[in-house]
């Protein structure tokens, strides 16, 4: 299973009338890394998350949601990506993230999500793969706005 989407961050084709302002790499950057470090301060984030760097650019992470506990590594290649991959859960088959930031032309920049599942998915879980795709799209959706609020009260 696959399944990829872009949103766009900086639109070479913005205009003053724009909300926010336009995001530097650099800023776009730290604000990734809060969703390695601190993704409970993110809509629908875990209660917490406890992290440590294992060697440079790698981090194992412990999230908490509720009762749930679950672990991953996060591999960072700095400005450019960050990579998820979560460790086997109960019976759920494992779906790896990457996010990478691009810039297609000139004054574009946009995050590439990419979903792609370790192993094949069982029958159960492919059924729900149209529901995981909505919710991993409205979930991304949600973790730019929230960038670009924290962009624009000066946050990053």
């Amino acid at each position: 299973m696959r399944f990829e989407h872009v949103i766009e961050i900086n639109s070479p084709r913005a205009t003053l009338a724009v909300a926010t302002p336009p995001f530097t790499r650099e800023q776009l950057w730290r604000g990734l890394l809060i969703r390695v470090q601190t993704p409970q301060r993110f809509p629908m984030g875990p209660d917490s998350c406890v992290w440590r760097q294992t060697e440079p650019d790698v981090y194992a992470r412990t999230l908490k949601f509720g009762a749930q506990v679950f672990t991953d590594e996060v591999v960072i290649t700095p400005l450019q990506c960050l990579e998820f991959t979560p460790e086997k859960h109960d019976e759920t088959t494992p779906i790896k993230l990457t996010i990478r930031i691009e810039a297609p032309q000139s004054g574009q920049m946009v995050l590439r999500f990419v979903y792609e599942s370790v192993s094949e998915l069982s029958p159960e879980e492919a059924y729900f793969s149209e529901y995981r795709h909505n919710a991993w799209l409205h979930h991304d959706r949600d973790m730019v706005r929230t960038l670009r609020q924290w962009l624009t009260d000066g946050d990053l």
